[in-house]
């Protein structure tokens, strides 16, 4: 079944809560938590995504683009930290 990737934001901590849900499950698996000042960018664009889904005038698309904005951060996010992993290790 294909996952979903979900992002909040705590405020408290100044972290990305990353999570992920099988497609139709109320489950919740976290992923990961990044500090803010790891990956400002991403924290920026849940932020933005949040506001959107806080929105009063609510619109469906305009979520669905900011989903997809921060999936691409956030993916972008793992290629350079993977990157940097196998640096480290050869």
């Amino acid at each position: 079944m294909k996952k979903t990737i979900l992002f909040a934001i705590d405020i408290k901590t100044e972290e990305i809560l990353v999570s992920e849900s099988e497609k139709g499950s109320n489950k919740v698996n976290s992923i990961e938590q990044i500090q803010r000042n790891k990956n400002e960018l991403l924290f920026d664009a849940v932020v933005t995504l949040t506001r959107i889904a806080n929105s009063a005038d609510f619109d469906i698309e305009i979520f669905k683009a900011m989903d997809k904005v921060c999936q691409m951060v956030y993916n972008k996010h793992i290629e350079n930290n993977t990157d940097y992993i196998k640096n480290i290790v050869q």
